[in-house]
């Protein structure tokens, strides 16, 4: 009775470990967008950020171009363009910083967007009559940086994700699950819930995380652990998914799936 309402109530936990691996792909996808798109908004904004910088009278001062690139309806011009790099360039930090309100969660997205809407406004003041000097070259530059700044960290978390992604393509696609009468059956191992109870043979790999209940064996953890030498385990020890049994044969129940194991939370 108890083995039918185990795999009856574990129909839902495979379906969820399946949504998943789906999500996963998914997820990799968006990431990449997400880093085409940081890319795009800072060469954009950098290319806007040279002629904001030509244009404001300190930056002229300081390499002595005097009066040689000013006219009439330059502030205009200046406008025009730090708005386009404030409003595109700085996209993501106000959306960021819309989400972090509505969550009423406040943080780095908060901080730029601030800064950069404060040095907006205040500029686009100072060129409609307020007194003051605009900063509108401070702004394109802020923003460019923080641009290839995520830019970079988004291109590393990527790396960093693949590197995890082909470790875990090393897992193995199906487990000797153990039946009733002692027998033993082959399932994907996404149809693994905590409590199925499986065999892992000499050279094979351990499906997911779980606990010695018999056998004796020596386990390479070297792939996920960075353990050169195999490493002894016995009943009652867990063991992690993805390691190679030695010369053994063991009966491992299993405790953790999908985004549980040791694998998926590295």
């Amino acid at each position: 009775m108890k083995h039918h309402e185990h795999h009856a109530g574990g129909k839902h936990a495979r379906a969820t470990v399946r949504q998943q691996h789906a999500g996963h792909g998914e997820g990799g996808h968006d990431h990449g967008a997400m880093i085409a798109d940081f890319k795009l908004r800072f060469w954009v904004s950098l290319v806007l950020t040279v002629p904001i910088l030509l244009l404001s009278p300190m930056i002229q001062d300081f390499l002595g171009l005097g009066e040689a690139l000013r006219f009439s309806g330059s502030p205009l011009v200046l406008f025009a363009l730090s708005s386009f790099v404030f409003f595109y360039g700085g996209w993501p930090f106000l959306k960021g910083f819309l989400g972090e309100v509505t969550k009423r969660q406040t943080g780095m997205m908060t901080l730029i967007s601030m800064a950069i809407s404060v040095a907006y406004i205040y500029s686009s003041a100072t060129v409609f009559g307020l007194a003051g000097e605009p900063f509108f070259w401070e702004l394109a530059t802020l923003i460019d940086v923080m641009l290839l700044g995520h830019w970079i960290e988004m291109r590393s978390v990527m790396g960093a994700s693949a590197a995890l992604e082909a470790l875990v393509k090393l897992m193995p696609a199906t487990a000797d699950r153990l039946k009733e009468d002692g027998s033993t059956e082959e399932v994907p191992v996404t149809d693994l819930v905590a409590g199925d109870r499986v065999l892992v043979r000499p050279g094979a790999k351990v499906p997911t995380d779980g606990v010695i209940m018999e056998g004796r064996t020596s386990l390479d953890e070297s792939m996920l652990t960075g353990e050169s030498k195999p490493v002894e385990r016995r009943e009652g020890e867990e063991v992690i998914g993805g390691a190679v049994n030695g010369e053994g044969a063991i009966t491992i129940e299993i405790r953790k799936t999908g985004s549980e194991t040791y694998l998926a939370q590295v």
